[in-house]
């Protein structure tokens, strides 16, 4: 036991932001257009309780259209209290490997304690920015963006940010609600603008009335823009 708890200070070590990086995470990135849409507050780590998603098989349905199979590399991005995390975990097997980040140090604390006590030793967890996930480039087959989207206020750069850490073929995957950001949705329309501004192509978009709303998959398509040369778009 010793020995997992001196791997689990270092995971955290591993993690922690230092101070002054946080401080830059709170200032808007340069050259990047701000976003024509409100905003939502980040009100919870929880989306709705594990067991009542599970009655639905929410995250077997999602990895399911998503085509995760044992050896992936994924990323789930916004984690909170580790729902994708630990499934994806289980789908990948010993052979993959999950990266979970989120951007409140609290939340990200207590998912790796919930990974140090599950011992789910394919896991790790990482402190983001708001406007940068700090992801390894080509590292990623799939990349989880789950009730999160609305979140980001800075959706140019994070998604320009983001890009680099795709493998060849990868998909960014974004389950959310079709309704008005401020209401804590993406319309579909809004999202597939703000994606292809920034070089993706969108694969399909399903309704998923489990999970919410809907299902959406993307893949890099073509240059990364420039970021002074990335055209914002119309709240919708």
């Amino acid at each position: 036991m010793k020995m997992r708890s001196a791997a689990f200070l270092l995971l955290l070590g591993a993690c922690q932001a230092p101070a002054e990086q946080s401080a830059a995470a709170r200032e808007r990135p340069s050259g990047f257009p701000k976003a024509d849409r409100p905003v939502a507050r980040i009100v919870s780590s929880r989306w709705s309780t594990e067991e009542s998603r599970d009655r639905l098989r929410e995250a077997d349905e999602v990895m399911n259209r998503a085509g995760i199979v044992p050896g992936m590399t994924v990323a789930d991005i916004g984690a909170g209290e580790g729902y994708y995390t630990i499934r994806l975990a289980a789908r990948v097997g010993k052979d993959g490997r999950v990266l979970a980040q989120d951007i409140v140090p609290e939340v990200r604390d207590a998912l790796a304690e919930r990974v140090n006590r599950e011992r789910l030793d394919n896991v790790s967890v990482k402190l983001g920015e708001p406007a940068d996930p700090k992801l390894p480039e080509n590292s990623f087959d799939r990349i989880f963006m789950v009730h999160m989207y609305h979140e980001i206020g800075d959706p140019f750069a994070f998604l320009w940010h983001l890009r680099p850490a795709l493998k060849p073929g990868g998909q960014v995957i974004v389950v959310d609600a079709d309704r008005p950001t401020q209401n804590h949705g993406t319309p579909p329309a809004l999202l597939r603008c703000e994606l292809a501004a920034v070089g993706y192509r969108q694969l399909r978009i399903e309704p998923m009335p489990q999970a919410g709303g809907y299902f959406a998959a993307f893949e890099a398509h073509g240059e990364r823009p420039a970021p002074d040369a990335i055209k914002s778009c119309r709240s919708q």
